[in-house]
């Protein structure tokens, strides 16, 4: 049986309870489950189902693909919205009807990848968010910006690239200042937040929810009064399930949008 984070988490505070020790509260580690090997070059669970979801991602889409008709089945229905989400909410209104087309299957991947991954963290038996771990984030956000920069070069050049960074019409005593800000938000700023907020909102959130579980689940080992009080924090639990929900969809959905910002930032003939 492949172990979450989430029922390791419960493990630990019911075992130092019954241990004396006291609740231990759940730590980074619980993103470290590893399959197969140790250390750098392990195997991990996220691994696994980071792999799953891409086989799973394919098999439906091409089924759902297969079996299209003029008149919808509800699952056709369903993907034709998801679909249009990322087409026509994401990289027509952000790049504009005359590029977008050739950028949709990327965008398309990246938001339907992220979102399955995210929602991995609430949806037994994974209960483990893919991108609570720093590398999965910063494995795509290279994608992206790979992308951007080799569109902006290929369109304008090496040198009119970084000239594109400097806005027209400025002083000619400011360029330089403002090429330096440019280039490390280009260059620097861009791909780390991008990486860090998806890995950061993932981190944080199921720590909460984590937390909350076992608190509960060591709650029910002590007297009545504790006892009593994990009502709440299991309340506080499935709320936390809920909200969470909402922010690996956000999550997703505000990488792509991102994404495809910058991609319209390289193709723009103005800064």
């Amino acid at each position: 049986m492949i172990l979450t984070a989430l029922a390791a988490g419960t493990t630990t505070a019911v075992g130092a309870a019954e241990g004396g020790e006291g609740f231990e509260t759940p730590t980074p580690d619980i993103f470290w489950l590893p399959l197969i090997g140790e250390g750098n070059w392990a195997i991990t669970e996220q691994m696994v189902w980071g792999g799953v979801s891409v086989v799973l991602l394919s098999v439906v889409m091409v089924a759902l693909s297969k079996k299209a008709a003029i008149v919808p089945s509800k699952g056709q229905f369903f993907m034709e919205n998801f679909y249009n989400l990322a087409r026509n909410g994401i990289a027509r209104d952000m790049i504009g009807t005359k590029h977008f087309l050739k950028f949709v299957p990327l965008l398309f991947s990246l938001f339907s990848l992220i979102l399955l991954n995210n929602w991995f963290g609430i949806l037994p038996p994974v209960m483990n968010p893919t991108f609570g771990r720093i590398g999965f984030p910063i494995a795509l956000t290279l994608v992206v910006y790979v992308v951007y920069h080799w569109i902006g070069i290929k369109k304008m050049g090496v040198g009119g690239y970084f000239k594109h960074l400097v806005p027209p019409g400025l002083p000619g005593w400011i360029k330089p200042a403002i090429f330096v800000l440019e280039f490390i938000t280009y260059f620097i700023t861009r791909p780390l937040t991008l990486a860090l907020r998806l890995f950061g909102n993932m981190f944080a959130g199921h720590m909460l929810i984590v937390l909350f579980v076992s608190a509960g689940a060591f709650f029910l080992t002590q007297g009545i009064a504790f006892k009593l009080l994990s009502v709440p924090t299991f309340i506080m639990a499935a709320a936390m399930f809920v909200f969470e929900a909402l922010v690996q969809f956000l999550q997703a959905y505000v990488f792509t949008l991102l994404a495809a910002s910058y991609i319209a930032g390289a193709l723009a003939d103005d800064h």
